[in-house]
């Protein structure tokens, strides 16, 4: 793979996507011939395919994190980390769905639901579904395990390993536990919107914005203070990702989304949103609420009264303004931080991106 040396021009985010997919076309390309066993390339393309539509948050923070703190003459390695750590996604997003039971990601059919229709023809109606789901979750720890081996093969250096793995194995277990908070609250409402907020600390803004921060950092030997600022950025900006997350899987539009908007109703998911309405609602619009979300047959006309609860008790006005109010926090973040100047920038307009984006 040929990558760019370092420069203010690796801060480009189109030049970032683009040296992180040539890094996982390559992984993968090596892995088609890597085993003389014909299901290899087939389980490859199914996660080349769904690698090719991610936004590439991680790998592009963590290329940032990396140019914040001076970077270094060859870029090669920060490419294959950033790549790794897409290809983990790949895996927490394809085992999410399964937990979820998603039927689209991305404006196409989950993995899951992909494999079983692949296997409909041979199969009785529970066996398909049952495949699928086995399927996807074998493919998921498959790209978990690629992930593990990008990082072995990133070419760092023994010094640089022995301070990103930590901080790799910190992000996996993190997210793991978040995701286990919100599985474990899920279907069951709360008004505590402070514990909402803690799911959504280890499930995003640790995950998505702070170690991929930290991970490209390291890379580059940056010290203790400049971490501590990363985090400090990080943070608030997760916690507003999250929640314009939650916003969008409530009011975008699935065309752009790519993924229902009804979902999270029908599960029950402990949200922020759901959170604050539940505490201004009166009794009759609580009732109401706890009737309907997290009732898995919920239709279009069910998620409008709903919506309207929210709207009327200004919760969804509230979320709003706690990302506006955590944007400023990581935009504050900056003032003081010790990062390049491009560095600045390139963090300014990824926060913006992240707390106004509509998909």
């Amino acid at each position: 793979m040929t990558t760019p040396l370092a420069s203010p021009d690796v801060l480009e985010p189109e030049m970032i996507r683009r040296s992180v997919d040539e890094a996982l076309a390559e992984f993968l390309t090596e892995k088609d011939s890597s085993v003389s066993q014909p299901h290899l390339p087939y389980l490859s393309g199914l996660v080349r395919d769904f690698l090719s539509g991610g936004k590439r948050v991680r790998p592009l923070l963590c290329v940032t994190g990396w140019q914040a703190v001076g970077g270094g003459e060859n870029a090669g390695p920060v490419f294959r980390v950033a790549a790794c750590l897409e290809m983990f996604h790949a895996f927490a997003l394809i085992h999410d769905d399964v937990m979820d039971l998603s039927d689209t990601r991305r404006g196409r059919p989950t993995v899951h639901r992909a494999l079983a229709a692949q296997h409909a023809s041979c199969r009785g109606p529970d066996e398909v579904e049952w495949f699928g789901m086995s399927a996807a979750v074998l493919l998921g720890d498959l790209a978990l395990t690629w992930s593990d081996e990008l990082l072995h093969g990133a070419g760092l250096t023994p010094a640089q390993f022995e301070v990103v793995l930590p901080l790799v194995s910190r992000m996996r277990t993190e997210v793991m536990l978040g995701q286990y908070l919100d599985l474990h609250a899920t279907g069951e409402l709360t008004d505590d919107v402070e514990a909402t907020l803690n799911v959504y600390r280890y499930k995003t803004a640790k995950y998505t914005i702070e170690r991929p921060l930290h991970v490209g950092a390291a890379i580059a030997g940056a010290d203790a203070g400049a971490m501590a600022a990363f985090t400090s950025y990080a943070l608030p900006l997760g916690e507003a990702f999250q929640l314009r997350d939650d916003l969008l899987g409530v009011y975008g539009d699935p065309r752009v989304t790519g993924k229902s908007r009804l979902d999270d109703l029908r599960a029950g998911k402990n949200t922020t949103l759901t959170a604050l309405a539940l505490r201004a609602a009166d009794a009759r619009q609580e009732a109401t609420l706890r009737r309907l979300v997290g009732d898995p047959s919920l239709d279009e006309e069910g998620a409008s009264v709903v919506r309207g609860i929210f709207e009327a008790v200004r919760a969804r006005e509230t979320v709003e303004q706690m990302i506006d109010d955590r944007l400023r926090q990581a935009l504050g973040a900056l003032d003081d931080a010790p990062f390049t100047a491009d560095a600045v920038g390139a963090l300014k307009r990824i926060a913006r991106t992240a707390t106004t984006r509509d998909s």
